[in-house]
């Protein structure tokens, strides 16, 4: 249990040391501490000294911080670790109202992800212009990013509606093509990428229930 401690007579490399136990236990029982926890679980009488504290063990590469804007991003040293989140499953997106669509969600996604939460969101497909690749009612786990590579599963805006295509680039220009023969290539104007295509998800009733990540 951790309690306030008289600080003034402590050498600052043991006072690190509390700070650096007191954090390695909430990270191991899964809960970040903020830097105001740190301040008052070791009796700090500001939240700068608890914030030089952190960022010297950061430096020091004893801990490490997640560069996301994360209000708890404090983490052990070493890669991310994968960590379950909620993104927002969205059954359609509507021209330049991505930011409204997610906020009204139809429910949310859990996944497994190294990447923050907020760059993402779950689509449902609707048609069947990329099957048998990606088939209706199958979840597409997005990336959220406003340019893709040549090859790339993305959703774009084409017409105010989104879409599910794979992203090519035929003589310098971008076309989205279909994989079901059926359906020709789109060849926009403008394109407006909501994002890459990172994981695809489908139920025991939809082909077998397959999951992979999208190529």
């Amino acid at each position: 249990m951790w309690y306030h401690a008289a600080m003034a007579h402590t050498p600052p490399g043991e006072t690190r040391e509390r700070v650096l136990a007191f954090v390695t236990e909430r990270l191991l029982a899964g809960s970040p501490p903020t830097v105001r926890e740190v301040q008052d679980a070791l009796g700090f009488r500001s939240v700068g000294t608890a914030r030089e504290h952190l960022d010297t063990l950061v430096a020091e590469g004893r801990l490490a911080k997640d560069d996301d804007g994360r209000h708890r991003g404090l983490r052990l040293p070493g890669p991310p670790r994968a960590r379950s989140v909620l993104v927002p499953l969205l059954g359609r997106v509507q021209a330049g109202a991505l930011t409204e669509a997610i906020e009204d969600a139809d429910g949310h996604l859990a996944i497994e992800t190294k990447l923050p939460a907020d760059d993402l969101f779950a689509l449902r497909v609707r048609g069947d212009s990329m099957a048998p690749e990606i088939l209706a009612d199958d979840l597409l786990v997005v990336r959220r990013q406003p340019r893709a590579e040549h090859g790339d599963v993305v959703v774009a805006l084409v017409d105010g509606e989104a879409t599910v295509k794979r992203l090519r680039l035929v003589r310098g220009q971008p076309e989205l093509h279909a994989t079901n023969p059926r359906f020709a290539p789109i060849v926009p104007d403008t394109l407006e990428l909501l994002g890459k295509v990172i994981e695809l998800r489908r139920s025991f009733g939809n082909s077998y229930g397959k999951r992979r990540t999208a190529r």
